[in-house]
């Protein structure tokens, strides 16, 4: 099968898309198929690596958030690639955005799938001004996928339609295998771990403030933040705690050590969440996770089954769900084990090899309709 993955957004900038399309396009090339990733790119020398460079990518705020997205006019040359490839599916990840998935939707003859990854409580302000421009578009996809059900409810405000659920995928086996817990941790303290990005809908000043009220009744615990950026605020409000450990910018495969070093997880996210991955890879490290009760958290994991959900923004709530895993080892044990399961369904081999079958109905339903067609026609000419 010729598949081609297109981004609207910067590859020279990591991100959830990018990661995205990466892993499909490994796991895709190592069963055999020829996958070429198009996307724009601020360094496109170092880019063109691993992708086909088109248009120089610009900042614009969408949705309280920046994208990197091109406005370069390319449409002569996406459509001589696309005459040029000859591919059986072009699948285009957030395919509203400006303006490279328009170029692909314009000239594409090929099944043309979508996946829509964000989500963003309130709506999104970019679907909402645009939908009559855009509209052309989204009906020349065949296929509509959606990472959660959370980013399906944010589409289908502006887009009616079916829209198949297939989830971002994390490195399980990075997680799940053996890792060496860092010693300076394995003191007998219990340890507690976050891990995310210092944005104010993380939450992380609700654990902060839950920890406090732990500490209180089980003094003998540690609170570790992972993440990339900068917690100084966060950090010079705990700097004579030496209980309280920020460690940033750590290595990704140095994260395992951390989850593995941890007695639980907690990410208490207060919204706009599509889907939880760092909640996932601490599920599939084996580690008791507690998370806030939203929509990208919910769809993943059940109330006392796989992890422990709390009302969002809730000090009291977090603390009472961690203390009662310091408290209940064998309950705590039990959600672990569960959730390491839980988490197996969304290692990349899975995700791919469902977003590789859905291509293949989407191919196989448009072989049938052409079928029909011919069938007719020559009907007709008989006639």
């Amino acid at each position: 099968m010729r598949i081609a993955l297109v981004s609207p957004y910067d590859w020279s900038v990591h991100g959830g898309v990018t990661n995205h399309i990466k892993h499909l396009a490994e796991r895709f090339r190592a069963w055999g198929h020829d996958v070429v990733i198009f996307a724009p790119a601020s360094d496109p020398v170092a880019a063109s690596e691993e992708c086909y460079v088109l248009g120089k990518p610009r900042s614009l705020r969408v949705s309280g958030s920046v994208a990197r997205i091109t406005f370069s006019w390319k449409s002569p040359e996406v459509k001589a690639v696309l005459a040029e490839g000859q591919f059986d599916v072009v699948h285009l990840h957030e395919p509203l955005m400006p303006l490279l998935p328009y170029h692909f939707l314009r000239y594409s003859n090929a099944v043309n799938v979508g996946t829509f990854h964000a989500f963003k409580e309130g709506g999104n302000r970019f679907y909402e001004y645009t939908t009559a421009l855009t509209r052309r578009w989204f009906r020349k996809l065949e296929g509509k996928i959606a990472v959660s059900p959370a980013a399906a409810g944010l589409i289908t405000r502006y887009f009616a339609g079916y829209f198949n659920i297939i989830p971002n995928g994390i490195d399980y086996a990075h997680f799940a295998g053996p890792s060496e817990p860092l010693p300076e941790f394995m003191d007998g303290r219990f340890n507690i771990l976050f891990v995310g990005r210092p944005e104010k809908r993380k939450g992380l000043k609700f654990l902060l403030r839950a920890y406090l009220l732990i500490r209180r009744v089980e003094p003998n615990c540690r609170l570790i933040v992972v993440g990339a950026g900068d917690f100084s605020r966060y950090q010079n409000l705990f700097r004579t705690f030496d209980d309280v450990v920020f460690r940033t910018n750590v290595p990704f495969a140095e994260i395992p050590r951390y989850h593995h070093s941890a007695h639980a997880f907690c990410s208490p996210a207060t919204g706009n969440e599509s889907q939880g991955i760092a909640l996932l890879e601490a599920m599939a490290a084996g580690v008791a996770v507690v998370a806030s009760n939203i929509e990208g958290f919910a769809t993943m994991i059940t109330h006392e089954e796989e992890g422990v959900l709390v009302k969002p923004r809730d000090p009291e709530a977090i603390a009472a769900a961690i203390l009662r895993y310091i408290r209940e080892p064998a309950f705590r044990q039990a959600i672990a084990a569960r959730g390491q399961a839980q988490a197996e369904h969304y290692s990349w081999d899975h995700i791919a090899h469902r977003v590789l079958s859905y291509y293949e109905r989407l191919l196989y339903e448009r072989r049938q309709v052409e079928e029909v067609r011919a069938r007719r026609h020559h009907a007709a000419v008989r006639a």
